[in-house]
């Protein structure tokens, strides 16, 4: 009897390194697979990016200019339009059309430069509410508003362009707009004025509103309908903008 139990207690003795090697084992084998998995867990589990989580990057995810974090962006409002269709102009035709083509063709100058992100209130002759065009602005959070014009007056004499703005933000913008319309146009300068026009007080961001010509008078309204002077009047306004975005750092 005593020596069975002698056996059996030198047998469990003989057991517990084997026990032990196997743990030992099991717990490397574990370690293994969790070094593996690690992407699968939660930070709270030491499966974050900076502890042994894989994490793949690429040149895209950190550059900010290709996720369109750090462009310029511009919100280009093409005035009146459907029912609302704006001044008469000389020949009959309405400032709706001149503020859409002037608008079309400025869109298409500023899409084509990366460091920007261009939209229009509207791209077609559809009616659009005042508040509308300064909401689409600003849920975006564009960095300016752009509002296109035309003028008109009794006398057809009257010549020129004028540009408003309604904050002190907006002020530095107007400037550098309108000095470049007046110089590529050769229109009369008639001036920057603050106004509380709706569409430029609802508006979060420097906004401005342009009154590129006088439809009313013969001369200015054939530029204006024109192609080429549309296209001359879209430059003109994408160069300040240009000029504007210098000035504050953002190019």
């Amino acid at each position: 009897m005593e020596r069975q139990r002698a056996t059996r207690k030198s047998t469990r003795f003989k057991m517990i390194p084997l026990v032990l090697i196997a743990i030992v084992v099991v717990g490397l084998i574990l370690s293994g697979q969790l070094t593996k998995q690690g992407s699968g867990l939660s930070p709270a589990l030491g499966g974050g990016k900076d502890e042994g989580a894989v994490h793949v990057s690429s040149d895209d995810e950190n550059d900010e200019s290709l996720t369109g974090n750090d462009k310029f962006k511009i919100m280009i409002d093409a005035g009146h339009g459907g029912k609302d269709p704006g001044a008469e102009g000389h020949s009959g035709t309405f400032e709706k059309v001149s503020n859409l083509g002037i608008a079309r063709k400025l869109y298409d100058i500023l899409r084509n430069d990366p460091s920007v992100e261009v939209r229009m209130t509207r791209n077609d002759d559809t009616f659009v509410k005042l508040e509308d065009r300064s909401a689409m602005a600003n849920d975006w959070h564009a960095d300016v508003f752009v509002s296109i014009h035309g003028n008109s007056y009794e006398d057809d004499s009257v010549t020129g362009h004028e540009t408003f703005y309604r904050y002190d933000n907006g002020l530095p913008l107007a400037e550098s707009i309108h000095d470049k319309l007046v110089d590529e146009m050769g229109f009369k300068d008639r001036g920057i004025r603050l106004n509380e026009l709706k569409v430029l007080t609802l508006s979060q961001m420097p906004s401005v509103l342009i009154e590129t010509g006088y439809l009313s008078n013969p001369a200015e309204e054939a530029t204006l309908l024109s192609d080429e002077g549309q296209t001359r009047m879209a430059q003109a306004i994408a160069d300040g903008l240009k000029a504007y975005a210098e000035n504050i750092g953002r190019k």
